[in-house]
């Protein structure tokens, strides 16, 4: 049984972050908006994503996890479980997951090159059309298997319990 509740997808670059939001129910994913990377320390970037999180109620954030084609950690892996650390401690007690990316930002570049956005344009919405669908794959696994998707991003740091990994 799939849960009830807006739930946000990260899509987190080194320039820009994108973000989605499902529906309250839970089955599809829609673009939000892209936040600038705050690059000052401030972290106005994770400031924005919790007032998204507030503005939205949702019951729990997707952050994507990218992972080599052949499921390694490399250090962009790193950064995104870093970032989705800070983002928890933000926004508790909303929790934070992590799902697997691999190849989002290839497909969201792809669908829109086809869907005629080219250039600058596309540079604009790739990490908001990402960030929807990690959330989608996120949902789809939910409504699959019945467990939450992906990940537990524990807020003091800790590696997840067994039961908090969706895999």
């Amino acid at each position: 049984m799939t849960r009830s509740g807006v739930r946000l997808g990260v899509d987190v670059g080194s320039v820009r972050v994108g973000l989605a939001a499902s529906d309250p129910s839970g089955l599809l994913a829609t673009p939000v908006r892209t936040v600038q990377r705050d690059a000052t320390g401030e972290d106005a970037d994770l400031e924005e994503i919790a007032r998204a999180v507030a503005e939205h109620e949702a019951l729990e954030v997707l952050v994507g996890l990218p992972r080599t084609l052949a499921g390694e950690e490399g250090p962009a892996a790193a950064q995104a479980r870093q970032y989705a650390r800070r983002l928890a401690v933000r926004i508790a007690p909303v929790g934070v997951r992590l799902v697997d990316e691999r190849l989002t930002t290839v497909d969201a570049h792809r669908s829109l090159r086809e869907s005629g956005v080219g250039g600058r344009r596309q540079r604009a919405v790739v990490d908001q059309a990402a960030a929807v669908l990690i959330l989608q794959a996120g949902l789809d696994a939910e409504r699959t298997t019945g467990r939450p998707p992906g990940e537990l991003v524990r807020p003091d740091g800790r590696k997840p319990r067994t039961k908090d990994r969706g895999r």
